[in-house]
C-alpha cells in the first residue's frame, strides 16, 4: 500500500519529492531553521538599531557643540563690537587713541577666537 506522504528515511535522501519541504515545514521538523533565521535577524536589527542611536547622538552633539560656538562668540565678541561702535560713534573718526585701540582690539579678539576655532577643528579631525 502507497502512503500519501513521502519517506523521510535515507532512501528518500535524493529529493526526489518536491514537496517533501513543504510537509517537513508543516510537520514542524524546520523549526529549528526558522529560529535561526529569527536569530539571526535580531541580531541585525538590534546592530543596525545601535549605529542609528550612535550617530542620533554624534548628531546631537555636533548641534550642542555649534550652539555652544555662537554663544560664545556672541558674548565674547559682541561687548567688544557695542564699545567699539560707541567709541566710532561719539569721535566720530578713526583717528582718535581710542577708537584705534578699539579696532586693533576688536581685530585681535577675533583673529585669538578663530585661531581657537581653527585649532579645535584640526584636532578634532587628525
Amino acid at each position: 500500500m502507497k502512503t500519501p506522504w513521502p519517506a523521510t528515511g535515507p532512501a528518500s535522501a535524493s529529493g526526489s519529492n518536491p514537496d517533501r519541504e513543504l510537509v517537513e515545514a508543516l510537520t514542524g521538523r524546520q523549526a529549528n531553521r526558522e529560529s535561526t533565521v529569527a536569530d539571526k535577524t535580531r541580531r541585525v536589527v538590534l546592530a543596525s538599531m545601535g549605529v542609528m542611536e550612535e550617530q542620533k547622538a554624534g548628531r546631537k552633539r555636533t548641534r550642542a557643540v555649534a550652539l555652544a560656538a555662537v554663544l560664545v562668540l556672541v558674548l565674547l565678541l559682541g561687548p567688544i563690537l557695542w564699545w567699539a561702535g560707541q567709541l566710532l560713534i561719539e569721535d566720530e573718526r578713526l583717528t582718535g587713541l581710542m577708537g584705534q585701540l578699539s579696532v586693533w582690539i576688536l581685530f585681535l579678539c577675533a583673529a585669538i577666537l578663530g585661531s581657537a576655532v581653527l585649532a579645535g577643528w584640526l584636532r578634532r579631525r587628525f
